[in-house]
């Protein structure tokens, strides 16, 4: 338990530490942009390799994949539903932020640090979630909202996961862990540096991307929709823990139903037409919600 605390007050002072340097102008958001894709397209992707090195392929895992999808429609439909009467944009700002896992910039570094033996689990049920946020999610909301937009079909959403190194990633560990092919122990041991770097980088770039002002009169819309996610995630994360799963599974599915917004909530509430100061200080109060929440399953699971 003691461990616990004191790695989760680690990330938190890396956070501390990018907010910090942000404020006093020694960095800007602008740096965050930056490191955000050497996270994505460097870190990420090498963490994903070390984590899938040795994943031994099981039925109940690739069920995870499924429950990445289905996760992600019932909060939509909860949004949807506790939504239907507010204007078009704030419903759709409703649904987008209440659904979807972060799970590369958030979750995974997070697991990295207390649990790392859960991370390939993750790892699969990730894969689901991408579907949803490369576009499965939009198709769905645009749906339910009627936009007439031009809405994304099956083969934009194939190519813009196509161009995700980290689904990618996912995706031929996937296959070559299912043929029980072996990645060379000199290749892990040269990967190992760089995806050590991930917890460490993810966290810093939160604390860049953290905004703490916003206006009181959008305060309600805040706090109604982090009400949705935070209430119906951890009744999701409730009955999760009464399912008869192994207790590796329970814990991935617990974690992430009370992880903070998605970078791609962010971006389509804001391509839905939610103002962006908004919905980026409603992102960086989930973050500073869901490290302690996930702290604290952590220390009564583990």
């Amino acid at each position: 338990m003691t461990n616990i605390l004191w790695s989760s007050l680690g990330l938190f002072l890396i956070v501390f530490l990018g907010y910090l340097t942000k404020r006093l102008n020694m960095l800007s958001k602008a740096d965050g942009t930056m490191l955000s894709m050497i996270v994505i397209n460097i870190t990420l992707p090498a963490a994903i390799i070390i984590n899938l090195s040795r994943l031994d392929i099981a039925s109940n895992l690739l069920l995870l994949i499924l429950a990445g999808i289905i996760m992600n429609i019932v909060m939509i439909g909860v949004g949807a539903f506790l939504s239907k009467k507010q204007q078009a944009v704030e419903r759709e700002l409703t649904m987008y932020t209440v659904s979807g896992y972060n799970i590369g910039n958030f979750a995974l570094p997070f697991l990295q640090s207390f649990l790392p033996q859960a991370i390939p689990a993750m790892s699969i049920f990730d894969i689901g979630n991408s579907i949803m946020l490369a576009g499965g999610a939009t198709v769905v909301i645009e749906t339910i909202s009627g936009a007439t937009k031009g809405r994304p079909s099956l083969l934009k959403i194939g190519k813009r996961l196509s161009r995700s190194v980290p689904f990618l990633c996912y995706l031929i560990m996937l296959v070559i862990r299912s043929f029980s092919i072996e990645i060379p122990m000199r290749w892990v041991e040269m990967i190992q540096p760089i995806a050590s770097a991930n917890t460490f980088l993810s966290m810093f770039m939160i604390g860049l991307f953290l905004e703490l002002r916003l206006p009181k009169k959008d305060l309600v819309l805040v706090v109604r929709t982090l009400a949705i996610k935070y209430i119906f995630g951890g009744i999701i994360a409730v009955i999760i823990a009464m399912l008869p799963l192994p207790s590796t599974i329970k814990i991935v599915l617990c974690l992430v139903s009370l992880g903070p917004l998605t970078t791609f909530g962010v971006v389509n509430s804001v391509k839905a037409g939610a103002r962006a100061e908004v919905v980026g200080f409603t992102s960086s109060i989930s973050f500073l919600i869901s490290l302690p929440l996930m702290t604290a399953i952590l220390l009564l699971v583990v």
